[in-house]
Order: C-alpha cells, then sequence, then structure tokens
C-alpha cells in the first residue's frame, strides 16, 4: 500500500456519504418564480444572432457576409474580388492591389451596419506569400485613422480563387446599439 492510499480512502469515503445523503435531498423541479424571460434583459439589447450580406459585395453562397451576435459583428474572410465580375475573378496588380480591393470589401461590409473601421477591433490577415507582407501591411494601415485594430497574420498555402490574401475582421458595435 502505498503513503497516498489513506487520503484516497478518505476522499472516496466522502464521495459516498455525499452520493449516499446530499444528492437524494436534492430535487429537480421546474421554477415557478418567473414566466421564462429572461428579466435582465432590456428591450435594447441587441439581437442574438442576424446575418449580414452587404450589397456589392461578392461571396459565395456556403457563407454570409457577416454575422452579429450581440454587440459583435464577425466578417467573413474577405478577397480582392473585382466588383460585378461574372464569375467572380480577384483584381489583377497582385498584392496591394488586392489589399486595397479586400479592405474595400471590409469598409462595404461594415457600412451596411453603419460600422467603421473604427469599430473593428480585431483582423486576421492570411497570405499566401508571407513576402508580401510589407506591401499589405501598408496598404491595411492606410485604412485606419487611429490606432489599428489587434491583428494576427500568416502564411497559408493557397487561398480561394488563387487570391494573395483574405482578411476577415471583427467589430463591436457602439454602445446602445
Amino acid at each position: 500500500m502505498s503513503v497516498r492510499a489513506p487520503s484516497r480512502l478518505l476522499r472516496d469515503a466522502a464521495l459516498a456519504l455525499l452520493v449516499a445523503v446530499v444528492v437524494p435531498a436534492c430535487s429537480l423541479e421546474p421554477r415557478t418564480d418567473t414566466d421564462g424571460s429572461n428579466p435582465s434583459a432590456a428591450e435594447d439589447d441587441p439581437p442574438r444572432r442576424g446575418i449580414v450580406d452587404a450589397e456589392g459585395v461578392a461571396r459565395l453562397p456556403v457563407f454570409s457576409s457577416a454575422v452579429r451576435s450581440g454587440h459583435l459583428l464577425f466578417l467573413s474572410g474577405q478577397i480582392g474580388t473585382e466588383p460585378g465580375a461574372e464569375p467572380l475573378r480577384v483584381v489583377e496588380g497582385g498584392a496591394e492591389a488586392e489589399a486595397r480591393q479586400t479592405m474595400e470589401h471590409i469598409q462595404t461590409v461594415l457600412a451596411a451596419e453603419d460600422l467603421t473601421m473604427d469599430d473593428v477591433v480585431k483582423c486576421t490577415l492570411f497570405l499566401d506569400d508571407i513576402a508580401d507582407y510589407g506591401v499589405v501591411n501598408e496598404v491595411y494601415i492606410s485604412y485606419f485613422a487611429g490606432e489599428p485594430p489587434a491583428r494576427s497574420a500568416m502564411s497559408v498555402e493557397a487561398l480561394a480563387l488563387g487570391a494573395a490574401l483574405e482578411i476577415e475582421c471583427v467589430a463591436a458595435y457602439p454602445e446602445g446599439r
């Protein structure tokens, strides 16, 4: 028998006592002091979930442009697709042109909810070539008037439509919205 055996015996005995005495004394009954609504929820609380589809931003039918959850708006990843192009295609001009068009798409999605780049709190950048990091940063930072949001960036093997980059963001609604 090891030194730990007595403490294990005490633990097992305490658990057996809990199961034998305390648990049977508990009951699960429906509450009768509430009508099931959330009394702490104010009339002006934001919707639990809402889909946002921005006019003029191309997207595949398998995702929404953005989804609102509470006070946050989660933007799907945007790539630099050419506006109005059928079939969808990425703008010409390389990473710089794609970064600019991607940021324009992000602004359009935000505007659909009366938000701006100042409301963005986090972005994630996906680059198919990490060598484009510098040129993408120059474009990216030019879209933020004040301090830029939190951000992550990573290199990936490939992106949809052969894009050089994709950016997803999270924005916060101003208080009271």
